[in-house]
């Protein structure tokens, strides 16, 4: 069952054209209100010529019903020409993770959930392996086995989203999910499907990203979280970081290190998503951290 909303904090998300005054005139919707702004960021794309903001205020004597903040915002968004949300400070996110076989980032995401440090509820974890189950059985997470061959996948994809659908999910994280997504999978969740690619993109894309690493004598290797579109690996990028590597690690090291630049990488980005920190711009981001 979904939380219900705190009304304590309403967080807004705005694109739009750029003009003279859109600070100006959001924040005399909120003052006008009896808002009070706990947080504004802004930034123009001066390219594109195109205005983001995300501003969050306190509701605790705001004249208009949490309820009703949408319906009384509509007028001026569309004035805008915006593209928009409102988030409620209580919320909160409901996540599927979507694993494989590698434990790390699954593990992170377990641990960190067990001491609040994430306001998600985790309804599922959905695999195409056993292997995983009894750790999230521990957390006490239902765990969902999906065989994916390639006879097959077509109909897994339908019963993986028919369940996602069934506990309301609005955010899915592949936790090193080994199986490209359909763009009839990716289309029904856009901008809310979070992968961490163990690779520091778009260097070494594909498969066995450290072994290409490794055999290029690189000094660096990254791991890169970013949303999940039709094109593989070429999502709007959240999250990214990387770590030294010497003559002397050998692959196995390397692997070591990658598993923890991917577990931390992927960490990040979530905490992004379920603060409402992050605006999509086309094929980038615009993260307010």
């Amino acid at each position: 069952m979904t939380a219900a909303a705190d009304p304590s904090k309403a967080v807004l998300l705005l694109s739009c054209p750029d003009r003279v005054g859109l600070v100006a005139r959001i924040a005399n919707f909120i003052y006008e209100r009896g808002g009070n702004i706990l947080d504004l960021n802004e930034h123009v794309d001066v390219e594109e010529h195109h205005f983001f903001l995300r501003v969050s205020w306190s509701l605790e004597h705001f004249s208009i019903p949490a309820a009703d903040l949408e319906s009384a915002f509509t007028p001026l968004a569309r004035e805008f020409r915006a593209n928009w949300q409102i988030r409620l400070s209580g919320k909160r996110n409901r996540m599927a993770i979507f694993v494989s076989k590698y434990d790390h980032c699954l593990r992170e995401i377990l641990w960190r959930h067990s001491l609040g440090e994430f306001d998600i509820d985790i309804p599922l974890v959905v695999s195409n392996h056993a292997d995983l189950a009894p750790l999230a059985e521990a957390h006490g997470i239902p765990f969902h086995v999906i065989a994916v061959t390639a006879e097959t996948k077509a109909e897994a994809e339908r019963r993986q989203m028919a369940l996602c659908d069934e506990h309301g999910i609005d955010t899915i994280v592949l936790a090193r999910y080994m199986q490209v997504l359909s763009p009839e999978f990716t289309g029904r969740w856009p901008g809310r499907i979070i992968n961490i690619h163990h690779s520091f993109l778009p260097a070494f894309v594909g498969g066995n990203p450290y072994r290409q690493a490794y055999r290029r004598g690189v000094k660096l290797i990254g791991a890169t979280s970013h949303y999940v579109s039709d094109e593989l690996d070429e999502g709007p990028i959240i999250e990214q970081d990387i770590i030294r590597i010497s003559h002397r690690d050998t692959l196995d090291d390397l692997v070591r290190k990658g598993r923890d630049l991917e577990r931390i990488v992927l960490a990040r980005a979530l905490r992004l998503h379920c603060e409402h920190r992050i605006l999509l711009n086309g094929r980038k981001t615009v993260v307010f951290d």
